[in-house]
């Protein structure tokens, strides 16, 4: 495996795990945020996870270090100018995808490969309009990064084949399981997943049942890990509702992906699930 510098853009609960994976992995990684007070988070959580892979004997405390020295925290997105790879993972808001990448396509060198981590946007609509779109490519990986085994390698209708090998090469590298996707609404997992979500929201909006059973009863007898309000909650909601606004506005308002208004009431509460500590469940008991 040939070690690449990876630029990370984001530094929240994906970014940070994105970094994890690729530092765990040899590459050197400049992690990007404009907030400080992220950045010191990320590398608390960094620092955090290296430290009880000693305490489980995984890895030297010399490899702890080691490991850790390949993060680069930064603020300044001209940092990025020499990363062979760059992987955005900021909020699912396309003017500001589109923002990064333009910015991106200025900074980066020619050859380097620029992934969005977006859940649901389309990759073609991130890079139309952009200088070098066959450079542009989806790479979506599962919350939380470090754990979940598959990545979408989503090609955009203008990227490079050459790229999307690259890709798919580099989630190999880094240990995932890549998986090629059309450019389509919610690509194939999040796709899948709204009516997951959406006929829980349903049930629980008709009083057929509660957030708890719901959860215990797709769990118990549905053999799910977990159960679509704990991962809701997981995911954040003000996350889950933006993806089921992307897919459902992407499929010309088809009716099985219709938001609901339970979720959009939790997100205009601040209502956001584990990282705000109260979501369908409360987290601050």
């Amino acid at each position: 495996m040939n070690t690449k510098t990876v630029g990370v853009i984001g530094a929240g609960t994906m970014g940070a795990g994105i970094a994890l994976v690729c530092i765990r992995k040899g590459h050197q990684v400049v992690l990007l945020d404009a907030n400080q007070a992220v950045l010191d988070k990320a590398l608390a959580y960094l620092q955090s996870i290296l430290g009880k892979d000693v305490e489980k004997g995984k890895i030297s405390e010399q490899e702890r270090a080691d490991t850790l020295a390949r993060a680069k925290l930064v603020s300044d997105m001209e940092q990025l100018a020499q990363c062979d790879i760059v992987i955005e993972a900021v909020p699912e808001r396309l003017d500001l995808k589109k923002s990064i990448f333009s910015e991106l396509s200025r900074i980066c060198r020619a050859d380097a490969l620029l992934l969005t981590n977006t859940s649901s946007i389309s990759i073609t609509q991130i890079a139309g309009g952009l200088p070098h779109p066959e450079r542009i490519l989806g790479f979506h990986f599962f919350n939380p990064a470090p754990v979940m085994p598959l990545v979408e390698v989503i090609r955009g209708k203008k990227s490079s084949e050459e790229n999307v090998q690259a890709a798919y090469r580099f989630a190999t590298e880094l240990g995932k399981v890549p998986v090629l996707v059309t450019d389509t609404p919610g690509f194939i997992v999040n796709r899948i997943a709204r009516p997951y979500y959406n006929e829980a929201l349903r049930i629980l909006g008709d009083h057929v049942a509660e957030v708890e059973q719901v959860d215990r009863i797709m769990k118990r007898a549905g053999g799910f890990k977990m159960g679509p309000f704990e991962l809701q909650d997981m995911i954040g909601i003000d996350i889950n509702f933006a993806t089921t606004e992307s897919v459902y506005t992407d499929f010309f308002h088809e009716g099985r992906f219709k938001p609901s208004r339970i979720q959009q009431r939790m997100v205009q509460a601040g209502s956001l699930g584990r990282k705000t500590g109260e979501g369908f469940y409360d987290y601050d008991k």
